[in-house]
């Protein structure tokens, strides 16, 4: 079994918060072992909890329609959220649920390796800008060590919201650009300092 197997194990049996005495199903995420992306999103939803899999419901269908425009398929990104059982009725994560399912995102992470991690609304923003506004910082990418951390609109934010709809999709659109730039550090190029805001765009 590989440790993405095995954690995935770990997850789908895990009793360590309130949350998986309701759940139907854990979800903890899905896509390649190698992918250079990775979107975090929020918790999951009705439809994620019945199947065990994320964005299946509608902001899925969205995100799938979003990766398309930019020359990805989902198949080739991997799709998890910060906590990984869904909240009742669907409301907010809380603050000991976010950190009890912590080491588990944290080691997807580690075993993934992503180049660009793209947060998927305000919970995930909070792991890496915290105190930050998503409203205020949204397409603006940071990078911390190896990674590319860009925080965005939820995609179920912009379809309850249509105000943010237009502001995700011209996020969504930077996304092969800040790869490019991955790239070329990759190649030798001088990296960006720590933590330094990116004037990318």
């Amino acid at each position: 079994m590989s440790e993405l197997a095995e954690l995935y194990r770990e997850i789908q049996g895990c009793q360590k918060c309130v949350l998986g005495q309701s759940r139907s199903h854990a979800v903890p995420g899905e896509g390649p072992d190698d992918a250079a992306i990775m979107f975090i999103g929020e918790a999951p939803g009705f439809h994620e909890d019945r199947q065990g899999r994320p964005f299946v419901g509608a902001a899925g269908s969205y995100l799938n329609e979003l990766l398309d425009r930019i020359g990805l398929k989902r198949e080739e990104v991997y799709i998890t959220n910060v906590i990984k059982c869904r909240p009742p009725a669907n409301r907010d994560p809380q603050p000991v649920e976010i950190e009890t399912c912590q080491p588990y995102l944290d080691r997807q992470i580690a075993l993934i390796r992503p180049k660009l991690i793209v947060t998927l609304g305000r919970f995930s923003m909070q792991r890496y800008f915290p105190g930050a506004s998503i409203t205020r910082i949204h397409g603006q990418p940071k990078r911390v060590g190896n990674v590319i951390y860009y925080p965005i609109f939820h995609p179920a934010a912009a379809l309850h919201q249509p105000r943010w709809r237009e502001t995700l999709e011209a996020d969504f659109q930077k996304i092969p650009e800040l790869l490019a730039k991955l790239d070329e550090v990759e190649e030798g190029e001088p990296e960006w300092p720590q933590a330094q805001q990116l004037s990318l765009f």
